[in-house]
Order: C-alpha cells, then structure tokens, then sequence
C-alpha cells in the first residue's frame, strides 16, 4: 500500500492533533504536549492563525520527526538537537520519509477513539505481513538531572530486558488523567514498584485529589520503569527528584520581581526567564555530566 503524502504546503495546512495522528505510528510515545514543549524550546517554530492555532507544514512535520528520531535513535539532549540542527550538521531534508498516520484529526483532541483504533489495527497488520513498522523501543522523554543526593549504595548492574513487541498504549490527551492502575497498566509498572516510586516522591496525585495522575506524571512513570528494569531502585532515583526541586525554588526565586509587578506584560516575561533558565540549567548539567565521565572514555 502506497504511503500516504502529508498535504503540500501550497495546498493545506496540518492542526497540532492532525500532526499528531501523523506522527503517532512512528513515535507511539509522542504527545500534543510534547510537540508544544519542542516548540517553548525553539526546536520548532509553527506558523500561527490570526486567533493562536498552530499551522503545521511538510516541512514542520518532517523536522518534528527528525527531532524525534535524533532523541530515539541516538539519545541526544534537546540543547545539542539544537545546535546541529542551528549549525547544519542535522539536516532535517535529508531525512527519509516514514509511514504516516490518519488525517484530519481536530486540533481539541477529538476524534480520539478513531485515532487509536487506527494505531493499533496498523500495527496488526504489519504484524500479519511479518514486520512493523512501529518502533518499540522507549526513548528517555527529559533530560536526567545529575546530583550528589544519590545514595552511596550502588545499584546492581544488569542488562536491560529485550523488549517484547506489544501494541503501545494510547498517550494521555491534555486534561486526561488516570487512576493508579491505569498509570501502572500504561507505563508497564506493577504495583510494588509505583508504591517504591509514590513513596519516594517521584510519583505523585493531582493537587486536591487522592489516586489520580495527569500525563507529567505517567512520563515520569515511564522513565522510572527504564532505570528500574536496568538495575536502579526507587531510591536512587530520589536523587533526581530532590535537584529538579532545587533547581526550581531557585528559578522561582530569580523570577519573584517579575512576578510581583501583577502585570500581564511581567508574567510573560516571567515565563520566559523560566525557559531561558531552563536552557541555561541543562546546558550546565550537560558540562558537569561530561566532565565528570571524561575519565571514563579516555584511552
């Protein structure tokens, strides 16, 4: 069966849901709030509709792919996506064409049931014809931030499992949330583990409700799972919880003036002090982290 083009720039224009559905067979873990937060970053920059929607063209879309396929395939950070792709050095026209997904998906997130059905009776077929073209192995969604908080027990070192080819759980639409059972069925934990992971801090509900979880935290799950099956515990993970909560009480504090002057133009600028400081943070964490491993690649 012939892939199906995405519409010619010159002819049409793509929502942020119908990107989605086109990009969900080949990232089954891609989110409309992960294309959004690529975009706060400066890796995408969709053209706008006079009322604030998001245009998505070929080329947009061909570049949301390649970032993607640079995070999967090669577990780059975001900041050095950047940099080649601003030097040149990743050359999104350069990329191959994948299979694409269903069209005319509404930018609201309706439609969802059709979209999913859609990803797994494409992966069933596939299936049937010997091969998949859906790629199941799971790619780090942020950065891990180092600290000296771990503890000095070392976790046993293993090699992590072969995945097993399964169909991919549908990802959580903005303002769907789960219950505990549906995080662990999602992010492939079982119980103990969540409970490891709730207990230590990683895991946790929605302000005001009891055993109810949003997307941040199902993201959250899914890297937890990763540094579990490859040997780490709950608590050694405690360490990057404690750095992210320090690293924002400072970020927070550096943007206290802004916030104080109760003014639409500050809270904007506010904001973007908070991705600029974001920025600034990973490329810092990236410094330490290389210079601490250096020793290790030396010859």
């Amino acid at each position: 069966m012939a892939e199906q083009p995405i519409p010619s720039a010159s002819m049409s224009h793509l929502s942020i849901g119908e990107v989605l559905a086109f990009l969900l067979e080949e990232f089954p873990d891609v989110t409309i709030s992960k294309i959004r937060f690529l975009e706060s970053q400066g890796l995408i920059d969709p053209e706008r509709t006079p009322s604030g929607y998001r245009k998505f063209y070929d080329d947009d879309v061909e570049l949301l792919r390649c970032i993607l396929r640079e995070q999967r395939e090669n577990y780059l950070p975001l900041r050095v996506i950047k940099d080649r792709l601003d030097s040149g050095e990743i050359d999104p026209t350069t990329e191959i064409p994948r299979p694409s997904g269903i069209k005319n998906i509404p930018d609201d997130g309706a439609g969802t049931d059709a979209l999913f059905a859609h990803t797994a009776a494409s992966h069933a077929n596939a299936t049937n014809a010997g091969e998949s073209s859906v790629d199941h192995r799971q790619a780090p969604v942020h950065d891990p931030i180092p600290t000296d908080a771990l503890p000095t027990d070392e976790p046993t070192a293993k090699a992590p499992p072969t995945p097993t080819p399964t169909i991919p759980a549908p990802n959580l639409l903005p303002g769907v949330v789960l219950t505990k059972s549906e995080l662990c069925s999602m992010a492939g934990l079982d119980a103990a583990e969540f409970d490891n992971l709730e207990s230590y801090g990683l895991i946790t509900s929605l302000r005001g409700s009891s055993g109810i979880y949003d997307e941040g935290a199902l993201d959250i799950a899914r890297v937890s799972k990763q540094f579990l099956d490859a040997g780490a515990d709950a608590r050694h993970l405690r360490g990057w919880k404690v750095a992210a909560d320090r690293e924002v009480g400072l970020f927070e504090q550096m943007i206290q003036p802004l916030l104080r002057q109760r003014n639409p133009q500050a809270t904007g600028q506010a904001r973007q002090h908070l991705v600029d400081l974001d920025q600034l943070g990973g490329q810092l964490r990236d410094a330490l982290m290389q210079a601490a491993m250096r020793h290790h690649f030396e010859d």
